[in-house]
């Protein structure tokens, strides 16, 4: 796994505010999902108790910056733009805004677009610019280079912890096509079954007794299949 700057790609198990461990999540990693869980859902209340609990856990306020930013890809401008105005109200006024979004660097955003989305997507994935393309001609810079080479490959947070996060929202939405790619996304940027598992735990608290059989029924397919 290649990994951003900005943490260690090891995790160790953490436990949830309620004391319950989360197998193969580490307690930084574990308030990172929890927080892009609720950013899915857009509960105020339980983003605010989510990002406290992440600051008493010690997460860096730079991996939760990047953590939100990545949320405009996710779960869309309006989730996210809450998502945030709860963070300020938290964390305070931005002390470091990273690396600058707005700066003429087409070519080094799409060379490393294309090195993260195959990361991500591995061996499908050509056939996913294939069908990007099929889609609309202008969807595929829109991913690879917008996406993936001006968001995603930001320093700051490790390509694991992001593709573990972006696994979270969007299992926690109903988008099953983009939650089997992202099942094996996880697994392609390095992460174990036992991780995938936590991540997976921490999700189905916020579904449906329905939803989240579906959800470990696609996981069980993918982990047996390991596609």
């Amino acid at each position: 796994m290649s990994a951003q700057k900005g943490g260690s790609g090891a995790l160790t198990p953490g436990r949830s505010p309620g004391g319950r461990t989360t197998p193969g999540l580490d307690a930084q990693t574990l308030a990172l999902v929890r927080i892009a869980t609720a950013t899915a859902t857009g509960d105020e209340a339980k983003l605010r108790e989510r990002m406290i609990a992440a600051r008493a856990a010690d997460v860096p306020a730079g991996w939760v910056e990047e953590l939100l930013l990545q949320g405009f890809l996710n779960v869309g401008y309006p989730l996210t733009l809450v998502a945030f105005a709860v963070w300020r109200e938290v964390a305070g006024p931005v002390k470091d805004a990273g690396e600058p979004i707005a700066h003429p660097e087409w070519e080094q955003w799409t060379e490393r677009g294309v090195k993260a989305c195959a990361e991500v997507y591995g061996r499908t994935y050509h056939k996913l610019l294939v069908n990007l393309r099929a889609l609309h001609p202008a969807i595929e810079p829109l991913v690879v280079v917008d996406a993936y080479g001006k968001i995603l490959s930001r320093p700051g947070l490790d390509t694991k912890r992001r593709e573990l996060c972006t696994l979270a929202a969007i299992a926690t939405l109903n988008a099953p096509r983009q939650l089997h790619a992202h099942l094996r996304g996880a697994l392609n940027t390095g992460s174990t079954r036992e991780e995938v598992d936590g991540v997976l735990a921490v999700v189905e608290i916020d579904l449906t007794k329905e939803r989240a059989l579906k959800l470990w029924e696609m996981w069980a397919d993918v982990r047996e299949r390991n596609l």
